[in-house]
């Protein structure tokens, strides 16, 4: 059984998905959690800090299904692929998490103080991949005039618009996995 405020953040997650941010309200999620708005109040002070810390709990939660599923033992491409076709699998968790982090993005749009906490998220994956970048490059899988950082970017930015498709029933998300599949060939083209 989860602890109360992960208990919460869970249910955030769930309604920020279904029903995006800017309507949320913290009664909403005191209902959907089970819990009471004071013991909300109680572990995020504020709504503010409610949505900051489920915003950290959708990106941890994303980096745990990527670990438990990525093998260590292939090589840095392999890890690569399968670390972006993992952002587009039909799992509730993932189709979640993928719904909740475009609410996200639209909300920072409007909220300067979402703004900044998701771009430090997107950086740091795009820093993960550029890492996988570099040492594919370094194993000869990926061709040594390819900037890192730049492929990741245009990787993880080509995932995110992949998913609001495939989770807005305009891609198939079999259509997604070739898309990427096909992108990623290209951006780590070898000489």
């Amino acid at each position: 059984m989860p602890d109360r405020s992960t208990q919460i953040l869970e249910a955030a997650a769930r309604l920020i998905a279904r029903h995006g941010v800017r309507g949320l309200r913290v009664e909403e999620i005191s209902a959907e959690a089970g819990v009471s708005t004071a013991l909300i109040y109680y572990h995020f002070k504020d709504r503010a800090g409610l949505l900051r810390r489920t915003l950290e709990f959708i990106n941890q939660r994303a980096v745990r299904y990527t670990d438990a599923a990525l093998d260590p033992s292939d090589d840095p491409r392999t890890q690569l692929t399968e670390m972006l076709l993992l952002e587009l699998q039909d799992t509730p968790q993932v189709r979640e998490n993928s719904a909740a982090w475009g609410e996200f993005r639209a909300t920072a749009v409007f909220d300067p103080d979402l703004r900044e906490q998701l771009a430090a998220s997107t950086r740091e994956w795009i820093e993960d991949l550029a890492h996988l970048v570099r040492q594919a490059q370094a194993a000869g899988l990926a061709g040594p005039e390819i900037t890192p950082s730049a492929a990741a970017e245009r990787l993880t930015a080509l995932v995110e618009g992949l998913g609001e498709r495939w989770l807005s029933g305009t891609t198939p998300l079999q259509r997604a996995h070739e898309l990427l599949r096909d992108a990623i060939a290209m951006e780590l083209r070898r000489p």
